[in-house]
């Protein structure tokens, strides 16, 4: 059975020196594709724009909310009246009509 040859003990130092320096190079060269990669991908998503709503409007579209769910619990009789009384007396009695009836 043949020996195995015997290295020195730099020898063996100095290849796995060699062969984690191409992985080092192996890996800069991977992390700047996938860099680009996710630039790129960043860059096709659709930019999307920031509402900028006044207090006043925040404050309406509550108001819309509240009412549109309180609406939506009552049958089709009731929801009549309730925007009867919208057109009347404004949202405000509206809502709280609706809340009643809805206790109801």
């Amino acid at each position: 059975m043949p020996r195995p040859r015997q290295r020195s003990i730099n020898a063996e130092i100095q290849t796995i020196r060699r062969s984690l320096a191409s992985v080092v190079r192996s890996l800069g060269r991977l992390g700047g594709a996938l860099e680009a990669a996710a630039r790129k991908a960043r860059a096709a998503e659709p930019k999307q724009r920031k509402l900028s709503l006044s207090p006043k409007r925040m404050a309406q579209l509550k108001l819309q909310g509240k009412y549109i769910g309180h609406m939506r619990m009552l049958p089709a009789r009731q929801q009549a009246r309730v925007k009867a009384m919208r057109e009347q007396k404004g949202i405000h009695a509206a809502i709280r009509y609706a809340q009643s009836l809805s206790k109801r």
